[in-house]
């Protein structure tokens, strides 16, 4: 593949100026930042004005799950477009009652009522309020390391130091520690340990902060920005049996996990559990267009039957996002693009990661699962200190800077938070590209293993 236009330094410039006139990024510091200005994409690849192709193993933010620009599904949002641009959520319109459908087809148990939202954010935003209202009650829990959104709840929910600087402390949020084997805050020497710790961890939190007082219990089934953290056998049935015991609702955030990144249509299908709601977004449509959603149990819809649910948005279900929903879901079946991310994921990212693990000292540990993987990066592979410290700027987060500036070398665009480097390319990546890609996490690994003890 090769860009599709031809290299303008000149055109980029130009992108390159008006973006630092007038848009200002998220999370960023806006005078410190050098955005690129990107040309095109297709597939698994971007490139820029200059010509440079990179392989993105960050799928956009972990969401274009069918890749860049996939011709069925810019058809559909073109043929939607136009026969019926937008309408407002409260009427039945064929595209978002068939994107409800197939969703609900999807999800496990009885999760058959869609309420859809703009992203994750939203809809985690909503799913708390479903789980208060349905319960009478106001607490939610929710572990250290996760994230689950920007907006006002999602983001003092969320665990990792992005909450710091909007920490009003929502009312009625309670932190725990959520398993984590290779961290364990439990001083475990084995998974069971590590299940067993953290079940009962989680079950004194709720004794001391008392069961009845607690409406939810949020998780991501498999973190993905915290480090795509796999739970251990067990962790998550025993989180769903504790929620039954207390009259909890176990809320699943499948934001990132969903729609194929794991190798199942949503991650909570290796564990074998159902929660009372779900979140979902980005891979709903490889995000195409926004669209996110929560997935709901007959017993919560049930309880907005005669009672309305004060909540929505002017967006919801924009028929846009639901097309492009209907086909990626269509594509994502006829191209077993769920079966192929689980093939790529046990024949080529997880052997050879784990390969690399065992050449380069820098790398501590190899987790995933289909096509969400996590590098941890340490200093010394026996202390297991991570290469930069936690939450590190600047000259301290040095060695992690030189890693992502080796990667670009070698054409492939990193995913990298903290001291983590993540392999999640889109779940069609080929064979051929996820070599590729594993080739030159080879030579930024060289670049880490120089900042090694």
């Amino acid at each position: 593949m090769t860009p599709h236009v031809e290299p303008d330094p000149q055109a980029g410039a130009a992108v390159k100026a008006a973006d630092r006139a007038h848009v200002f990024h998220s999370w960023s510091a806006q005078g410190l930042i050098d955005p690129l200005a990107v040309a095109g994409a297709e597939g698994s690849y971007f490139w820029d004005y200059d010509g440079n192709r990179y392989l993105d193993f960050t799928s956009g933010l972990v969401y274009t799950n069918i890749g860049y620009q996939h011709p069925k599904v810019v058809a559909a949002i073109q043929e939607q477009a136009a026969k019926l641009t937008t309408f407002a959520p409260a009427f039945a319109i064929d595209v978002r009652s068939e994107a409800a459908r197939l969703i609900a087809e999807r999800t496990p148990g009885d999760l058959d009522k869609i309420f859809f939202t703009n992203g994750g954010a939203e809809a985690v935003e909503n799913a708390v309020r479903m789980a208060r209202l349905h319960t009478g009650r106001h607490k939610v829990l929710s572990a250290f390391r996760s994230y689950h959104g920007a907006t006002s709840t999602a983001i003092n929910l969320t665990g990792d130091p992005r909450r710091w600087a909007s920490d009003t402390g929502s009312a009625g949020v309670v932190r725990f520690w959520a398993p984590f084997l290779y961290r364990s805050p439990f001083y475990a020497e084995n998974e069971r340990q590590e299940c067993e710790r953290a079940l009962a961890h989680l079950e004194d939190t709720i004794a001391f902060e008392g069961p009845a007082t607690i409406a939810a219990i949020i998780l991501e089934t498999v973190p993905g920005t915290a480090g795509i953290m796999t739970p251990p056998p067990g962790y998550l049935a025993g989180v769903r049996e504790i929620c039954d015991k207390y009259g909890i609702v176990f809320v699943l955030d499948e934001v990132m996990a969903g729609f194929g990144r794991t190798g199942k249509w949503f991650a909570a299908e290796h564990f074998d559990v159902v929660p009372d709601l779900m979140t979902f977004a980005k891979g709903v449509n490889s995000g195409y267009v926004p669209l996110g959603g929560v997935a709901i149990s007959a017993e919560i819809a049930a309880t907005f039957d005669k009672r309305p649910y004060p909540g929505g948005l002017t967006y919801s279900g924009h028929p846009l996002a639901c097309a492009a929903a209907v086909a990626t879901i269509q594509v994502m079946e006829d191209e077993k693009v769920v079966e192929h991310a689980a093939h790529i994921g046990e024949t080529v990212l997880g052997p050879g990661l784990r390969e690399l693990a065992e050449r380069h000292p820098s790398v501590g540990e190899v987790r995933g699962m289909g096509t969400f993987w996590a590098l941890d990066l340490v200093k010394n592979k026996e202390t297991r200190e991570p290469l930069v410290p936690y939450n590190a700027a600047g000259e301290a987060n040095a060695p992690m800077a030189a890693f992502g500036a080796a990667a670009k070398k070698h054409g492939l665009w990193p995913f990298i938070n903290m001291n983590r480097t993540h392999a999640v390319p889109a779940c069609n990546v080929s064979e051929a590209e996820a070599k590729e890609g594993l080739a030159a996490l080879d030579a930024a690994l060289s670049v880490a293993d120089e900042h090694t003890a």
